[in-house]
């Protein structure tokens, strides 16, 4: 899995990041807009996480990734 993916289903990630990341307000993530750099950044502001910790969070999440999971939570939301 890559970011690539994500980003291109940035809209049907969003859940999917706010779950992960609860601090993240619905500002937040609309603003990342799929945007790997700016999602550690926002990950760093709201949990006060050096930057390395935060894109291992990333990266993590990327690899856990399912986009089966974004499909049916969108249809069913």
């Amino acid at each position: 899995m890559n970011w690539d993916l994500i980003e291109g289903k940035w809209k049907q990630s969003m859940g999917k990041v706010k779950v992960k990341w609860g601090k993240l307000t619905d500002d937040d993530v609309t603003a990342v807009n799929g945007k790997r750099d700016q999602l550690v950044g926002k990950i760093q502001e709201r949990y006060g996480l050096a930057k390395d910790a935060a894109e291992k969070q990333v990266d993590e999440f990327i690899q856990s990734y399912s986009p089966d999971d974004s499909a049916k939570a969108a249809k069913t939301s």
